[in-house]
């Protein structure tokens, strides 16, 4: 089936989402070694199709962008060449962290469990993925 897959890519952690087949929903997928992220996408690729990448770009408050950047820009060309042809979209990331805590504490998450930051960068993914999804909805 087709999925959307949304990337919080960091230096040490990368948080991933997926869409749902009809590209409505994101969904917190994973938080993967960013050394590794290459070779989870290539093995999930084998049991989904993948139709696009969602990748959080780090921006200041005044829409520049951050130090986070180059290593986002570091990254690209990697995914690119690994997946071709998947078109990439950025994604401003502005407040993820923020609201991904908050979706957390809404969600009855344990303090214990929202000081791990590899969930902390799963739900960050879904929720830049989910801002691309209700952007392009077709509905």
């Amino acid at each position: 089936m087709d999925r959307i897959i949304g990337i919080d890519f960091g230096l040490k952690r990368t948080g991933l989402a997926v869409s749902d087949p009809l590209g409505i929903f994101a969904q917190a997928l994973d938080t993967v070694h960013s050394t590794k992220i290459i070779e989870y996408l290539k093995t999930y690729a084998q049991k989904e199709r993948i139709i696009g990448f969602v990748i959080g770009y780090p921006v200041n408050l005044d829409g520049r962008p951050s130090e986070a950047k180059a290593h986002v820009d570091a990254f690209l060309p990697q995914l690119r060449k690994a997946f071709p042809d998947v078109p990439v979209t950025l994604e401003d990331e502005r407040f993820t962290s923020v609201l991904a805590h908050r979706a957390m504490i809404d969600g009855g998450m344990k303090a214990s469990r929202r000081r791990d930051k590899t969930e902390v960068d799963r739900i960050s993914a879904a929720i830049i993925l989910q801002g691309y999804l209700d952007r392009n909805s077709k509905g």
